[in-house]
């Protein structure tokens, strides 16, 4: 697994090596020190450019230092290339520029101040290099995190900080697989996929930790970027006062952004994201994005009422006889792997309609044509939630059940896949 091999970092991580050296080949990367293994043996000289041959000196070798903390790209993202980055963002006629515009000014401004530590600058200049989308993922988390607090009143230090936090928060996602990351997610991948995905935050805590001077509350909550006030994020399923200030805003900072991935009406399925299950997100955050939504003008449904409140019916009478044949899955369940997997998808799917019900989805009342495309939004957001579940589901269960647990999972997840 990708943690393993970056806890410590004393042996070179295959992914983010392949991400460096990627880089390399349009940026100039150089050694900053003699770079040595633990013998003693000098692999690669301070001074020298960064090639494809240090990937061979490299196999297999654990180092006295960690690479990381050996390189620096010298024409790499500095403060100033910060800087026009965010102001060509800033330019873009988006809905994530309806939440950054009124704050323009402050983020340029803070953005020139944000101390870029040698490690940052380096993993944030092979992100740019070989996987422009990263960057520009970090560079939306780092610019939505400051204008979330402006919109609070914040201060310079708190607004320099969200914005650090912003930046650096998935830098874990260069140490796993590319076809494991957060891009990915909309699916439903396998287990060892979403073992890969699930640990990208915990190794963006261990980066800052271990290899940077930052301040120990924005390694924390790098750290707690997916995680949920009700508990049902990860990696740790923290809960309410577990889960830090600067940890609940990159929250929602993440889930606004990946909602602003999801297609049409973006804003309004941002806005639903953080209010379908009571209690995952601060709401001191929430209510700036619903805000920001209802000030839009009103989107055109892709389709009509008829045909919505159609889908929905058929959408809860499967997860109505989802539930029903769970109860029999858990009575003939082999493991307590799957027991638990079970339990947990129950769970989360009681919230989940719970907060749909709140919402009205299922309700008897007419719909006004205002609110037909926050339905639409509404019923993409439960279309997503549903696959989520089952991806805890099978990270739950794990890999040790009996073949007739494993097609017990596998009907588990098909009822949560309704057409």
């Amino acid at each position: 697994m990708a943690m393993s091999a970056a806890v410590g970092f004393t042996v070179a991580n295959p992914h983010a090596l392949a991400v460096i050296l990627d880089a390399s080949e349009t940026r100039s990367i150089i050694a900053t020190r003699d770079i040595f293994d633990l013998s003693g043996t000098k692999l690669w000289a301070r001074d020298q450019p960064v090639s494809r041959e240090l990937q061979r000196k490299l196999m297999d070798r654990q180092l006295r230092h960690p690479l990381e903390a050996c390189l620096y790209a010298e024409n790499g993202v500095t403060s100033r290339s910060l800087v026009q980055s965010l102001e060509e963002l800033l330019q873009h006629d988006t809905p994530l520029g309806v939440l950054l515009r009124p704050h323009d000014e402050k983020l340029v401004h803070s953005a020139m101040h944000i101390p870029l530590h040698p490690v940052a600058q380096l993993l944030l200049s092979a992100g740019q290099a070989s996987r422009p989308e990263a960057f520009e993922h970090a560079l939306q988390a780092m610019a939505l995190a400051g204008a979330l607090v402006l919109a609070q009143g914040a201060d310079t230090r708190a607004l320099r900080q969200a914005m650090l936090c912003g930046l650096l928060h998935d830098l874990g996602e260069l140490y796993i697989d590319p076809l494991h990351g957060e891009a990915e997610a909309d699916r439903v991948p396998d287990l060892q996929s979403y073992r890969h995905l699930v640990v990208h935050p915990h190794v963006s805590r261990l980066l800052v930790e271990q290899l940077t001077n930052y301040p120990s509350e924005v390694a924390r909550a790098v750290g707690e970027h997916h995680e949920r006030l009700d508990g049902s994020g990860y990696p740790n399923r923290l809960q309410g006062e577990q889960v830090s200030p600067l940890g609940r805003l990159l929250a929602v900072a993440d889930a606004v952004l990946a909602a602003l991935r999801a297609g049409p009406n973006q804003l309004v399925r941002a806005s639903v994201a953080l209010r379908a299950v009571p209690g995952e997100f601060d709401q001191r955050w929430v209510g700036l994005v619903a805000d920001a939504a209802r000030l839009q003008p009103t989107p055109q449904p892709a389709c009509d009422a008829g045909e919505l409140r159609q889908r929905l019916t058929r959408l809860d009478e499967s997860l109505q006889a989802m539930q029903d044949k769970a109860g029999v899955l858990v009575l003939a369940a082999d493991t307590p792997a799957l027991r638990g997997a079970i339990g947990l998808a129950l769970q989360l799917l009681q919230r989940l309609r719970t907060g749909f019900n709140a919402s009205g989805l299922w309700g008897g009342a007419e719909w006004a044509p205002e609110e037909l495309a926050e339905i639409e939004a509404a019923e993409a957001e439960l279309q997503f939630r549903l696959r989520a579940i089952q991806r805890a589901a099978r990270l739950y269960a794990g890999q040790g059940l009996t073949a007739d647990d494993d097609q017990r999972l596998r009907l588990l997840c098909e009822g949560l896949s309704p057409a």
